[in-house]
């Protein structure tokens, strides 16, 4: 195979070379043998031939003379008269020859045909050229052969273990198998492919181990739904069962009891005892075996209300199992109905005050009691104000109705600072006129922020209003507006609103935000408040993704601080439109 590949490769040559000698026969600028400059001019044209087809160039006379070769000077060169190749060539038949090259130590293919032309050329055009790359082909296709060979072997040698552990190899397998389902892995299989005996046996085994686990995955099924249950309950569940001890309890009774489940499973009830009211609730549900209902205000640290219920379980037999507890936080149930109590009681109070006013002078003016003309006018401004009081008092509660269920909707735009500051303090001069209050804003120039307009300024005129209202004669209202940074990444606008006034005690500063709450009673109903201005406030604040506090010393004056966002997120909040 090599020696064939290796003349094929060589005839190919040789047709190349033969081709191109024809090319050059047909293309070449020929000159005469016998001209004074033939050796020169056909030295340099076989140098540059030589560049373009990669061979050796070399021009013969018929004699045997060299006219020019592209490797050497003829005049240093051999009559060729006698080589093999231009021996056997003719006008139509190409000589070749393979010898070795003693002056570049390699074998040469040698291809010859004899050329006459009209322009006076009668010779020889011979190209040669090295057979190392033939050499390089035939060491490849050995190397190719040999890793075929070996990888032949390699494949018998590998086939032939098959062969040769295919007996004993399946019963192995089966036994290994056998091994991991007896260990409780029931996702191992017998994978054989044979429908001889031992094939059948393997059959078996896959067949016992997928009933097997069918059977599993059914009973943890049920416990995984029956686990994510009670841990996603929102109330807490323990049972005790009939002798006592803490069969189970979900996380939610855990987070309440203030207790872990690795610690309690399996243990006394009597182990809760830090759960004071809850274990006196077990020790009755346990000896009474019947349906119970409590509620009890513990301390973990701070103050809650919890709910317990105790539920018996008995079998279809009528047998004891054990008691289901069932624990309710139900702190916020209990706070919110204490709210809306206050609330209702707080709104009938505030209606009332007005209400009675308008029906007593009214009344008085009905009898005809107020003769006097000044008089009844007094009367009717007062029906009139205590009107306008009772209307921004209802108008108040149903805006923080509105707030504080979200139906809000806010419309977001840029504003600028200085100009929503500039109309306030245009609009509540007048007011601060009246108590020769000084009214200072600080604010930067061309400072925006994204928010709803009206609900801003609504902030502000609550905020200034206050100020005003609890500032004495002579005081100051400030407006400060800084730029600050939150952990370094996010910046957020400052706006403190500031007053010189009486202040607001320390133990008032934490309900102060509430509804109706008022720190100076007198004063705030003689100035028309309602009580609900700064809830308004804080839940609008809120809405627009900021925060405030205040900062006050009695006799000093008051500091409202809020931070906003200069950015709101655009995010759907889910508000109706009224």
């Amino acid at each position: 195979m090599a020696q064939v590949f290796k003349d094929s490769h060589i005839r190919a040559l040789e047709e190349n070379m033969a081709r191109e000698i024809n090319l050059l026969e047909s293309t070449f600028s020929f000159i005469p043998v016998d001209d004074p400059g033939a050796v020169s001019y056909y030295t340099a044209k076989a140098q540059e031939l030589d560049q373009l087809i990669d061979s050796r160039i070399t021009f013969i006379n018929l004699d045997g003379t060299v006219i020019g070769d592209s490797e050497m000077l003829p005049g240093e060169m051999d009559n060729h008269k006698k080589r093999k190749e231009i021996e056997s060539a003719s006008s139509d038949k190409v000589g070749s020859a393979i010898r070795h090259s003693e002056t570049i130590g390699e074998d040469m293919l040698y291809v010859a045909r004899h050329v006459k032309t009209d322009a006076g050329f009668d010779g020889y055009i011979r190209l040669s050229m090295s057979l190392a790359a033939v050499g390089k082909e035939l060491n490849k296709g050995w190397y190719l052969m040999g890793g075929g060979l070996l990888l032949l072997f390699l494949a018998a040698a590998f086939v032939s273990y098959r062969v040769a552990s295919g007996l004993t190899r399946p019963l192995e397998h089966i036994t290994r198998v056998a091994n991991r389902i007896s260990g409780l892995d029931y996702d191992a299989r017998v994978n054989l492919d044979r429908r001889d005996e031992i094939g059948q046996l393997g059959q078996a085994i896959n067949g016992m181990a997928d009933s097997l686990q069918q059977q599993l995955k059914v009973i943890h099924d049920n416990e995984d739904l029956m686990q994510s249950v009670l841990a996603n309950m929102t109330g807490g569940i323990m049972m005790i069962d009939c002798a006592g001890k803490i069969a189970l309890i979900n996380r939610e009774a855990e987070s309440i009891l203030h207790v872990r489940s690795e610690h309690i499973l399996g243990m006394p009830y009597e182990d809760l005892k830090q759960n004071y009211e809850f274990m006196k609730f077990v020790e009755e549900g346990i000896s009474r075996k019947e349906f119970l209902r409590v509620e009890r205000n513990v301390y973990a640290p701070e103050e809650r209300v919890l709910q317990f219920d105790g539920v018996p379980m008995f079998e279809d037999d009528n047998s004891y199992r054990g008691m289901l507890f069932l624990l309710q936080d139900v702190t916020d149930i209990r706070r919110l109905e204490g709210m809306r109590s206050e609330f209702v009681a707080n709104v009938s109070h505030e209606l009332k005050t007005p209400i009675a006013a308008v029906k007593g002078f009214a009344e008085t003016l009905l009898a005809g009691g107020v003769p006097d003309e000044e008089t009844r006018r007094s009367f009717l401004q007062i029906i009139h104000d205590e009107g306008e009081r009772l209307n921004r008092l209802i108008g108040d509660i149903l805006e923080l109705s509105k707030i504080e269920s979200k139906r809000v909707p806010l419309e977001y735009a840029p504003v600028h600072l200085k100009e929503l500051f500039g109309s306030i303090f245009e609009m509540m001069q007048p007011a601060a006129a009246k108590k020769s209050i000084v009214m200072v804003q600080d604010i930067p120039e061309h400072l925006f922020i994204e928010g709803d307009e009206d609900r801003l300024k609504q902030i502000f005129m609550n905020l200034l209003s206050n100020a005003i209202n609890y500032t004495l004669e002579g005081g100051r209202v400030k407006v400060d507006v800084d730029v600050i940074d939150v952990d370094g990444d996010e910046e957020k606008v400052r706006i403190a609103v500031s007053d010189t006034g009486i202040g607001i005690p320390k133990k008032d500063l934490p309900r102060i935000f509430e509804r109706f709450y008022r720190v100076d009673k007198a004063r705030s109903r003689s100035s028309g408040g309602t009580g609900l201005g700064l809830s308004i406030v804080k839940h609008l604040t809120e809405l627009h993704h900021g925060t405030l506090r205040v900062e006050s010393k009695v006799g000093e004056g008051s500091s409202f601080i809020l931070e906003l966002p200069f950015m709101q997120q655009h995010e759907e909040e889910g508000y109706e439109a009224e």
